[in-house]
């Protein structure tokens, strides 16, 4: 008991002396943030790139009886020569053409010169755009091929993920931030000379297998420069500049439509990201976690310079000693791997089982909202930008309630509320279009509350020496859930509201189950194992 209220004093010496000496938000957390934004928006820009470098492109069968040259997509007389259906006209089939037809009388395409009770596959095709793989790679007819390319990032992610924890937490923060930029510019230089489907799917998982660590990266070196008080701002304006990222591709898509030229626009810039090797600066928490007392030293002085404060000897004295201290202290225990610690814990091994449950349903429902949203407008472009654009309320809505209500609250209410949200527009008819819209952008809008709190309450829940390794391990399951959601849209066929009583579904799961977890608000960051098995006690 003794040791344990020693540890608990350490604690909060090192908290305490570290917000009085250094401050808890200044120019030296402001530059870095700043810094840390641009790799967090670029991160945007992997995640939707396939949108629209794989994207879904109008296309019709050719006619060669009707067709002139060159073709026009949608003349006046395709009705009478291809199927209709409740959204225009068919893909991928049209009507036979009468035998000995081979002119057109009074240069009329009528209905007449089709056997409108036979219809045939295309033996070619006319295209209302070419600009993405689908046309260069001859995709037509193939919608299950073509959603590879959103599976195979979802499932690149899942492997970037612990990577991302690995690198981060054993060879820097700051390492982390510019070995994963540097992968995301390269692949996506590479991606851009793509010369077959095959290889173009293979970069796009190479792209997140290798790339995709880099926005957990940013976020964690983000809010462990901070203090505890500007944790949750902190925290929601990273996810505000991954949704900007998301925004300004749909933006950058819309003025340089052509695949590879888009992947070029948006990849080459990454590479600038290498230079925060020498001005971006690594986490203390994580120095001094690692005993690196020397560098922690010079990074503590260089930041209360910037902050225009001056650390006393004996205020850094504390500070290189307290965790470190704190570490050796139960130095056989910490020793054990990691996954045996685990096991023994019946409070962390609980928590391990349950907060993967929050990603998969979270990243279930936000992916599979986000492909959903094409119906929402006919301009693909001016749509995604809205549906990025609206998490953007969520995340600050979360900020200005996380710290009032509490993590449990804000992430239950939001659950809920996306929970309900999409089982009314499950329901709603398809003439109801305001309703429709109005119930979508809420449900989408909640994720962004629960993307927020949920990164930083699966943070809190876990120490500081193996954080970001806990979050890749929550965030690398939670991405089945991003892997499912492009199976939801062929669902459909059966009832269009398969897809949302699928995400109301999940959402009401993962929202009774947050109750299981201890409430973190205004709790101090848990540096090590044994603090993060005490939270709640």
């Amino acid at each position: 008991m003794t040791q344990g209220v020693c540890e608990s004093d350490n604690k909060m010496e090192f908290e305490t002396v570290l917000n009085n000496e250094l401050g808890q938000f200044g120019m030296y957390q402001l530059i870095n943030i700043l810094l840390l934004a641009v790799p967090a928006a670029a991160s945007g820009f992997m995640a939707g790139d396939y949108v629209f470098t794989a994207g879904r492109l109008p296309y019709r069968c050719a006619v060669p009886l009707c067709d002139q040259q060159p073709p026009d997509y949608s003349p006046e007389w395709i009705l009478n020569a291809i199927p209709e259906r409740s959204t225009g006209f068919e893909d991928c089939s049209r009507y036979a053409t009468i035998l000995n037809t081979t002119t057109l009388p009074n240069n009329t395409c009528s209905a007449e010169l089709f056997n409108r009770s036979m219809i045939i596959p295309c033996d070619g095709f006319v295209y209302g755009r070419t600009n993405t793989v689908v046309y260069d790679f001859g995709l037509e007819c193939q919608e299950w091929l073509r959603a590879l390319a959103g599976t195979l990032n979802s499932l690149g992610a899942m492997i970037a993920l612990p990577l991302a924890g690995f690198v981060s937490d054993y060879f820097g923060r700051r390492i982390s931030v510019v070995f994963f930029a540097f992968n995301v510019a390269l692949v996506g230089l590479v991606k851009a000379f793509s010369v077959n489907y095959t290889m173009y799917v293979v970069l796009q998982f190479l792209h997140t297998a290798i790339g995709g660590g880099l926005y957990s990266a940013a976020y964690i070196l983000a809010t462990e420069l901070v203090g505890p008080k500007y944790r949750v701002p902190t925290s929601a304006t990273m996810s505000s500049m991954f949704a900007l990222g998301q925004a300004l591709l749909g933006g950058i898509a819309a003025a340089v439509p052509e695949w590879r030229k888009l992947t070029l626009t948006l990849f080459i810039p990454v590479f600038s990201i290498l230079s925060y090797y020498w001005i971006v600066t690594e986490s203390h928490r994580w120095l001094l976690s690692k005993n690196k007392n020397c560098e922690a030293k010079t990074v503590l002085e260089r930041a209360a310079r910037l902050n225009k404060r001056k650390i006393s000897d004996n205020a850094m004295t504390i500070l290189l000693t307290s965790i470190p201290k704190l570490s050796k202290e139960k130095s056989d225990i910490s020793n054990r791997p990691l996954f045996i610690r685990v096991i023994k814990s019946p409070v962390m091994l609980r928590r391990c089982c349950t907060t993967p449950v929050y990603w998969i349903a979270t990243t279930f429902i936000y992916y599979g909202l986000s492909i959903n949203s094409v119906s929402l407008s006919g301009n693909m472009y001016l749509n995604y930008v809205l549906t990025a654009l609206i998490e953007i309320p969520g995340y600050w809505t979360a900020f200005l309630v996380l710290d009032r209500l509490g993590r449990k609250v804000t992430l239950f209410t939001g659950y809920m509320l996306c929970s309900i949200c999409c089982l009314a527009f499950s329901f709603t008819p398809d003439n109801m279009f305001v309703l429709s819209l109005i119930l979508f952008l809420m449900g989408k809008f909640s994720t962004g509350v629960i993307f927020t709190s949920l990164y930083l309450f699966t943070s809190e829940l876990y120490p500081t020496r193996h954080r970001h390794s806990f979050l890749g391990f929550s965030s690398m399951l939670g991405r089945i859930g991003s892997v499912v959601a492009p199976l939801t849209p062929p669902l459909m066929v059966y009832w269009s509201g398969i897809p949302s009583m699928l995400f109301a579904i999940m959402a009401a799961i993962a929202g009774l189950l947050i109750l299981t977890q201890p409430e973190t608000r205004g709790l101090k960051v848990a540096d090590t194992f044994e603090d993060a098995e005490r939270i709640g006690k």
